[in-house]
């Protein structure tokens, strides 16, 4: 009959085998035992050796404050500590318990160690990416704000207003849909006009012409700049190119120096089948399109009408695209 393994050896083997460690220390805090230490903790064996010998002083003490308090009450107590590691820090989820002899008296402390690094590194990504979201939730709501303003001070009724809300609104949220399945880096300018504009045309392709680069653009860049080409394609509709079937309108796109800084220039222009009077009043999409845009993007634009034609032209600094 084959003899049964030691308990304690096996044990000591599975423990190896996981990021769990165990020291034992005496009432002077002096370690007995350890298996499995960390090499965060020590390269070297730490039996006999003081916790201050070999972990940060500032962590070495607080285990042996919270060793006191055991010792003191006989509860056991939990803690975690961190120690600087190769590459960042390590964390160690830290329980301590007391140990008594068969007379009940407390001889020493167990301090059973679990490696934690993984789940605080996942925790400080998700406070960094709701601080984001928040951050970015912020500014979606201020530009929501700014137009639900300024299309009330335009609106003639509540019907207008909430037409042409809800049509901003949605071309917000197509950009932010861009956005977000970018995880947050932005959007290229061509699906932007793809999206924005194509919408409004039977056939995209010949409705449209896009001529030039065609650069990255960061969120804040890609959600106004989206808000100027639904207001342009939205006029366009009304009064423009895009009003006739076969009628067409061209987006120019070019990376220039001015004559040193890089920017993104984009030009729109289209002919128009009404008169300029009638096209130039100045209802929000004109102040969008000349002051909020702009504005927003540190940059600066300009709208020009003729009694046959409409030119937009907006210069985007560096800083708000890249060149994929």
């Amino acid at each position: 009959m084959p003899s049964t393994p030691d308990r304690g050896s096996s044990l000591l083997r599975a423990l190896s085998n996981t990021g769990i460690s165990i020291t034992y220390c005496d009432l002077e805090f002096k370690v007995v035992w350890a298996e499995n230490i960390p090499s965060a903790w020590s390269r070297h064996p730490v039996d006999g050796k003081q916790l201050t010998d070999f972990l940060p002083s500032g962590v070495a003490n607080d285990l042996i404050r919270a060793k006191h308090d055991v010792v003191a009450t006989g509860v056991s107590r939990k803690l975690e500590i961190c120690i600087p590691a190769e590459g960042g820090s390590a964390w160690f989820a830290i329980w301590l318990d007391v140990d008594r002899t068969p007379e009940g008296e407390i001889c020493g402390v167990m301090a059973t160690a679990v490696d934690i690094t993984d789940q605080k590194h996942r925790e400080q990504t998700l406070r960094t990416l709701l601080r984001e979201v928040a951050h970015r939730s912020k500014n979606l709501l201020a530009i929501i704000q700014s137009i639900a303003t300024q299309t009330g001070r335009h609106a003639e009724n509540v019907d207008g207003f909430l037409s042409r809300f809800r049509g901003r609104l949605q071309s917000l949220a197509s950009t932010q849909d861009l956005v977000t399945s970018s995880n947050w880096r932005g959007a290229s300018l061509m699906e932007l006009i793809v999206g924005q504009v194509g919408r409004y045309t039977a056939d995209p392709h010949r409705n449209i012409r896009i001529e030039g680069d065609q650069p990255y653009l960061n969120p804040n860049a890609a959600l106004h700049i989206g808000l100027a080409l639904h207001e342009l394609a939205v006029n366009s509709v009304s009064y423009g190119a895009l009003a006739r079937p076969d009628g067409h309108v061209t987006i120019t796109t070019q990376i220039q120096a001015r004559p040193a800084v890089p920017a993104l220039s984009i030009k729109w222009s289209e002919g128009i089948s009404v008169s300029s009077r009638s096209v130039g009043q100045r209802r929000f999409g004109s102040v969008a399109l000349e002051r909020v845009v702009p504005a927003a993007l540190n940059g600066s634009a300009k709208l020009e009408l003729t009694d046959t034609k409409l030119t937009y032209s907006l210069l985007v600094p560096e800083g708000s695209y890249e060149t994929e």
